[in-house]
């Protein structure tokens, strides 16, 4: 593991523990150099990750702190919203709103590239944390790659487990875009007042073909996306 790396392990693990909860102060680049034996800049750089992944806040002058209890997504990568919500010490639980069988629409058919006439499998869950309701996630799953979809307890595990245990993914594409929610997106997530959300459209596949398009349903006051990238670079050297 990087010496960065391991920094973030320690800080994930005190925000787990609950040791460190929201707005505590973080170790300052310095103290965490001195701590674990590295430069300031590998110090920086794990502040920096975990900043860009929403985890901390960082102020100049008056150093970082936990961020507050906000739903928390990487932009580049797919994660199970479980493990995001736990990783952060919190409490995951899930109500499934709707398990149905539907008839494809054609811009479903298309997203899923099955016939027109094919039936498919919907689930909508909420998804909550520390029981605020952070997610609705509106998913139709291809029938002939995951048949036994709406045989499953998705209180117990997730969609996104389910399917990766079963259809172990191999790309996903995302849309993301601002929405008011419908009416049944706001009884999902139990707001009192409708509020702007933050939508993803999110396909996935496998192997075989495409598994699943999902609707991920977030208010806008309760979740923010991050990421980090590292970009490799290309030394000139002077030759003589």
């Amino acid at each position: 593991m990087a010496k960065f790396a391991h920094i973030k392990e320690f800080i994930y693990r005190k925000i787990e523990s609950g040791e460190w909860p929201e707005y505590h102060p973080v170790s300052s680049e310095n103290v965490l150099a001195q701590q674990f034996n590295v430069s300031r800049m590998t110090a920086r750089r794990a502040l920096q990750e975990l900043s860009d992944e929403g985890l901390v806040t960082r102020n100049r002058g008056s150093g970082t702190f936990v961020a507050p209890l906000k739903s928390q997504s990487a932009l580049l990568t797919i994660r199970n919203i479980r493990d995001e919500i736990e990783l952060r010490g919190h409490r995951h639980h899930a109500v499934v709103q709707v398990l149905e069988r539907v008839p494809a629409s054609a811009a479903l058919a298309t997203a899923l590239q099955v016939p027109a006439d094919t039936e498919l499998l919907r689930s909508v869950i909420t998804h909550y944390e520390n029981g605020q309701a952070v997610q609705v996630e509106d998913r139709h799953v291809n029938p002939l790659l995951v048949p036994d979809y709406l045989d499953q307890d998705f209180t117990s595990l997730t969609p996104h487990e389910y399917l990766c245990e079963v259809t172990p993914l191999t790309e996903a594409s995302h849309l993301i875009e601002a929405v008011m929610p419908t009416r049944e997106q706001i009884e999902w997530l139990g707001q009192a007042e409708p509020e702007p959300c933050l939508q993803i459209q999110r396909r996935t596949s496998c192997r075989d073909g495409v598994v699943s398009q999902a609707t991920l349903t977030h208010p806008g006051s309760r979740f923010r996306l991050g990421g980090h990238m590292t970009f490799k670079t290309t030394r000139r050297h002077d030759h003589d």
